[in-house]
């Protein structure tokens, strides 16, 4: 979807290595299907859970191993507790950079009821401050993205009016221009679980925002659904994300931040199950590609002594071997 990052990426792989060692091959979902017919040794796969079926399913007749990053709906939380304006912040940056189109991206976010007024004056307010208080504005800095093609902008902009439709309110946003594949930065509140935005990985510049009072189930909520690649906690109080992190499963956690933990070359980086398989980034991703091979050599073994025939000596050498080793 991407083709002219593609050929950025093929022209340098192709000037600093030779064939035999990294090519990259260009193409759509055809070419894949052909590449994921070859017997690789190991695959690595990064999209939708959908698609990582297909690849898991083609990898399985080759019994080729496999490193899945599929992402998910990442959840975020901001607690009662939350440094607002700093909660805000990272929120927007995570949520609306490349246009919301990151694996990593806050999905949606449950607040405190308590702080719901506060936090979505403040949301708005960064939003503002960042790429401009108009459509217009924000259609006209550097610093906002678009949609990758008409598909998919298509994709977003029926997610925003199924939710409106079934009593959604946008209260920032909204706002579609076909021609550019634009979306301003998008605030949904009302919204119900009967709404397409709150079933499928939004991938886009959409946030909804639900309010809540008991913590139990947003956990349960979240422990209803397929395990997230991320969840992000906002909230002064160390116990409550830890109470949040010790009784939910996801890819990775961030406390007071969103999206930074990606680019730590010393964290892993993967899903659970529907959010991914493996994990890659640094160290990690080196042992992904990698196979752990035993090697044994006998140099002074006295293992034949315990070979048979198992007379009551060689009994009772393998108890003494059993007792010691054991």
């Amino acid at each position: 979807m991407t083709p002219h990052t593609s050929k950025v990426i093929a022209n340098i792989v192709a000037e600093t290595f030779p064939p035999d060692l990294v090519s990259v091959i260009e193409g759509d979902a055809g070419v894949a299907q052909k590449l994921l017919a070859l017997p690789f040794d190991h695959i690595f796969f990064t999209g939708s859970p959908v698609v990582g079926k297909v690849v898991m399913e083609a990898a399985a007749k080759n019994l080729s191993s496999v490193t899945l990053e599929l992402g998910g709906k990442s959840p975020t939380i901001v607690g009662p507790d939350a440094n607002i304006k700093r909660a805000a912040r990272n929120i927007v940056w995570g949520k609306f950079a490349n246009n919301g189109q990151t694996c990593i991206a806050p999905d949606h976010v449950f607040v405190h009821v308590n702080v719901m007024d506060q936090f979505n004056e403040a949301l708005k307010r960064e939003i503002e401050r960042v790429y401009g208080k108009t459509p217009e504005a924000q259609k006209s800095t550097a610093d906002y993205c678009r949609i990758v093609n008409r598909r998919h902008f298509q994709r977003l902009s029926n997610l925003i009016d199924d939710a409106k439709a079934k009593g959604a309110k946008i209260f920032e946003g909204g706002v579609t221009d076909a021609e550019e594949n634009f979306i301003a930065p998008t605030l949904i509140s009302n919204v119900s679980n009967d709404m397409e935005i709150a079933q499928e990985e939004l991938f886009g510049p959409i946030l909804p925002v639900i309010e809540y009072d008991d913590i139990d189930l947003v956990i349960k909520k979240i422990n209803d659904n397929p395990k997230p690649l991320a969840l992000y906690v906002f909230d002064k109080n160390k116990s409550f994300a830890k109470d949040i992190i010790d009784r939910t499963s996801s890819g990775a956690v961030g406390v007071n931040l969103t999206v930074v933990h990606f680019l730590h070359p010393g964290l892993p980086f993967g899903g659970v199950n529907n959010s991914g398989i493996g994990a890659a980034h640094g160290e990690y991703g080196f042992r992904s590609f990698s196979h752990y091979k035993a090697l044994m050599e006998d140099r002074h073994s006295l293992i034949h002594l315990l070979f048979p025939p198992y007379t009551a000596w060689v009994r009772r050498l393998i108890d003494v071997a059993v007792r010691n080793l054991g």
